[in-house]
């Protein structure tokens, strides 16, 4: 039974907003509202310290980074992040790089989520003075559907139960949280398995390029994202459910030296590895995002796998769309941001799970042992450095600039 204290009572309090979870879109909408004035309660079950560690994705997208620059929240990333303008594909034993800057004039940002949150919780909590709750309990959602809603939490260190009265709840709480538990039954999920596994290695190694590599190969797929200096994110291409523990060193190591060789590059330059976990490629969608007075965010509402590098790009559009929104609303009595968010929100979450889909056959065809589908694989990446128009459309989609936004 929910624990529901008397609103005048020591435990109770309200916040026009509560945003439950502190990940980018959590603390993204927290920071746009703090900047305007507008109050707000933001609630995470992890610690300071894991979030600020937690390991995630490291591509942003330009729009995205202009986004936040916009809102005062990229001053640290625009110092410390790199910039990348190409990439390259390695497939038939050869090297093909592809300037996608040089289609565009658009590039991509290389900052790992952990140092974005780790800035996005020092400016909300420590610079604007937000209110945040770490490593809270037994989070719940209650009367979303009314014009009362409310959240509850129990305090880790005193094992006292609070309630939080609010206008809205943006849930930004992932796929296991609290605003997924509240859905009710006519929310659509739509799910997408790819029948296959990545297992994410970070190695204390120098890149061995300067830009992120792509090798398309018979036994699997296998990736190169340089991170920094002395540390580079590899994936590859595994059966689903594999166990880490079934992968030591040596074992990775061979597999990415033969799956990323390319005539006239070097080898890759081998590392300790720092981390190994397994990921099974799935997406989801969930329709609509909105739901009377909870708004979902970022994972709460959609995951893309990360073959095409989207989902805290996703995350950020989320929390700008939400987080003006909200402060146009509660400000200024103006409901068009609310009223259109889940369809804004939507548009940019589906066409960035097309293109995963569509990327995914171009990372994985050539490994299913299938002739055909290598065969039309091969021709896709070909078309990519035969065709300007088939190289500009890809471009637009890597880079998130198709004219529809």
């Amino acid at each position: 039974m929910t624990f529901s204290p008397h609103p005048n009572s020591p435990s109770a309090s309200r916040f026009p907003v509560v945003v439950v979870g502190a990940g980018p879109a959590g603390l993204a909408v927290g920071n746009i509202l703090r900047a305007a004035g507008v109050g707000c309660l933001v609630l995470e079950t992890e610690s300071r310290e894991f979030i600020e560690q937690r390991p995630r994705a490291g591509v942003i997208e330009e729009w995205a980074v202009r986004g936040l620059e916009r809102r005062g929240l990229a001053g640290r990333l625009l110092e410390r992040a790199e910039r990348h303008s190409e990439c390259e594909f390695r497939f038939d034993g050869r090297a093909y790089r592809f300037a996608y800057q040089e289609l565009t004039g658009q590039h991509h940002w290389i900052y790992p989520q952990p140092l974005l949150v780790t800035d996005l919780v020092r400016e909300y909590a420590d610079v604007r003075g937000g209110e945040i709750r770490f490593g809270v309990r037994d989070v719940r959602l209650h009367d979303v559907h009314s014009d009362r809603p409310a959240v509850s939490y129990t305090d880790p260190a005193t094992g006292e139960r609070h309630m939080v009265h609010c206008d809205f709840v943006a849930g930004c709480d992932g796929a296991r949280g609290a605003s997924r538990a509240a859905l009710p039954p006519s929310a659509r999920i739509s799910r997408h398995d790819y029948g296959i596994g990545w297992l994410a290695l970070l190695a204390e190694a120098p890149p061995s390029a300067d830009r992120v590599l792509f090798g398309m190969h018979a036994g699997g797929f296998a990736g190169h994202m340089p991170r920094s200096p002395g540390v580079t994110r590899y994936y590859l291409q595994c059966p689903p459910g594999d166990d880490p523990d079934d992968w030591p060193e040596d074992r990775v190591w061979a597999e990415l030296q033969q799956r990323l060789r390319a005539a006239g590059r070097p080898p890759l330059t081998e590392g300790r590895l720092l981390e190994k976990r397994m990921l099974d490629m799935h997406n989801y969608v969930v329709e609509p995002m909105v739901f009377g007075r909870l708004f979902l965010a970022g994972d709460a509402a959609h995951l893309v796998a990360p073959i095409a590098a989207k989902g805290m790009n996703l995350a950020l559009n989320d929390a700008f769309l939400l987080g003006d929104g909200l402060v146009a609303y509660l400000a200024e009595g103006d409901r068009t941001g609310l009223d259109g968010y889940s369809a804004a929100c939507l548009r940019r979450v589906w066409d960035y799970q097309e293109f995963s889909e569509w990327l995914s056959e171009v990372y994985h065809g050539t490994s299913h042992g299938d002739p055909f589908r290598a065969g039309t694989t091969l021709a896709r990446l070909r078309r990519l450095f035969a065709s300007p128009a088939a190289a500009a459309a890809f471009a637009e989609q890597y880079l998130g600039t198709a004219g529809m936004y």
